[in-house]
């Protein structure tokens, strides 16, 4: 076999011409022949015992051309793929050509293969990025939610207020006919919550224990249940009781009952405002990362082929099938359960699967133009951290992961570093403006 002609095409796809001689063909033959002939029925002979040239006569010339193209195929790209120099990205699409000598075979393999790779200048790529900043009213907010959570509710003998937590039955009619989903008993209520249709919790503002009221409300146009929408409805409502939500005093006790660390309120108050910076601090970190890839890729030229960004999808939706697994659902499942298509569903991720692509063919290219390089150090430390963080024997993670699959991901992590740490990052616009305005108004 032999590698005849490597022609480049559009869409970053390579034509492989490889010539198979007769003698090749013919042993491939014979090895499909020996391998299934056993297994063929021909009439004067016992099974498996008929000559090929007679199963052949009998079936037709092409009877072992499948299984011997498929002896001869893997040898033949590795072959042509080791003497072209080219990376395939995905499976390719194979023709067969006018043989070159008679009773030969010509196979004209259509590979896609890792682009060309251009990239404008990647060091000083403008972006914008959040200065982290937590208020007073920030840290207040929290100990109200903190204070919110840790409340407790006593029932009261009197008329209901806004925030009451009320216990009723109710039914709704439209019509004066029941409809389904409309009915409830002592079901909890806290007046003033927004978690009913507009208008129903403040009608039931003034009630007290063992009150009946009739409320009176219209569904909104855009309600889910299209039955009901716009339709008014009359709710019978029963009030069995009606409890105050009390909340605790934010003092130093507080503090001590809602963290296990401070023993006064301004521990509380530091532990809150290091808390909500820290988490801040990471949002604003990967916002800046993300905008800073984004601003790589506008500088990324290469004719991607499709079969990257499907290997890609690839992965996405292996790694959504993991997810949906662990709670318990099989992919075909969940895509059962919400009427998805595959095909639909594979495609809500095509622009993620680009994304990730060109990021990746960009931050390599990084890598290649800074000659950066992975130690033997950095790969045993990478492998312990993994070790440690799966609760795994190193040599286990080893024999999972392997050292050039590894040390391609660590170059590329530290070429987004490289690319982080020399980008200029400003202010955002809106911010900016303002800032600016209100320079401009103390000043006048």
């Amino acid at each position: 076999m032999e590698l005849k002609n490597t022609e480049k095409q559009e869409h970053s796809v390579v034509a492989l011409t490889i010539e198979i001689s007769k003698a090749e063909l013919e042993a491939a033959k014979d090895k499909a022949f020996k391998k299934s002939g056993k297994n063929i029925t021909v009439p004067g002979f016992r099974k498996g015992h008929a000559p090929r040239k007679m199963i052949e006569k009998l079936y037709g010339e092409g009877v072992f051309f499948e299984d011997a193209f498929n002896i001869l195929y893997p040898e033949a790209m590795e072959m042509a793929v080791e003497k072209s120099g080219i990376k395939p990205v995905g499976r390719a699409d194979v023709d067969l050509g006018e043989p070159a000598e008679e009773g030969g075979l010509t196979i004209i393999a259509k590979v896609p293969v890792e682009p060309e790779v251009e990239l404008g200048e990647y060091k000083g790529i403008e972006v914008e990025k959040e200065t982290v900043k937590v208020l007073a009213a920030d840290v207040k907010a929290e100990l109200n939610r903190l204070a919110q959570r840790n409340a407790r509710t006593e029932t009261v003998d009197r008329k209901a207020k806004k925030n009451d937590t009320l216990d009723i039955d109710f039914e709704g009619f439209v019509d004066g006919v029941a409809f389904e989903g409309g009915k409830a008993e002592h079901h909890a209520l806290t007046l003033g919550s927004g978690t009913f249709i507009p208008g129903f919790e403040d009608q039931l503002i003034g009630c007290k224990a063992g009150d009946e009221k009739d409320v009176v409300v219209t569904f909104p146009e855009e309600y889910h249940a299209k039955e009901l929408a716009g339709k008014e409805a009359v709710f019978k409502c029963k009030v069995h009781k009606v409890e105050e939500t009390i909340l605790p005093d934010i003092d130093d006790e507080f503090a001590k009952d809602v963290s296990d660390t401070c023993e006064t309120l301004d521990d509380l108050k530091k532990e809150i405002s290091d808390r909500l910076k820290k988490e801040r601090q990471e949002a604003a970190d990967h916002n800046f990362e993300e905008k800073v890839i984004d601003g790589l890729i506008e500088k990324l030229t290469a004719d991607i082929p499709q079969a990257m960004i499907e290997g890609q999808i690839d992965s996405i939706v292996q790694d959504f099938s993991y997810r949906v697994q662990m709670q318990g659902m099989t992919l075909d499942q969940y895509l059962k359960m919400t009427g998805t298509e595959m095909g639909a569903f594979r495609a809500m991720f095509q622009g993620q699967a680009e994304r990730q692509v060109k990021s990746r063919l960009a931050l390599e290219k990084v890598a290649e133009l800074e000659n950066i390089a992975i130690s033997d150090k950095e790969l045993d430390e990478e492998y312990a951290k993994m070790a440690e963080q799966y609760k795994m024997d190193v040599e286990k993670v080893k024999s999972i992961v392997a050292a050039d699959a590894l040390a391609a991901d660590l170059k590329v992590s530290e070429a987004l570093e490289l690319v982080k740490k020399n980008a200029k990052a400003i202010k955002p616009a809106a911010k900016k403006k303002a800032e600016d305005e209100a320079a401009e108004e103390t000043a006048e």
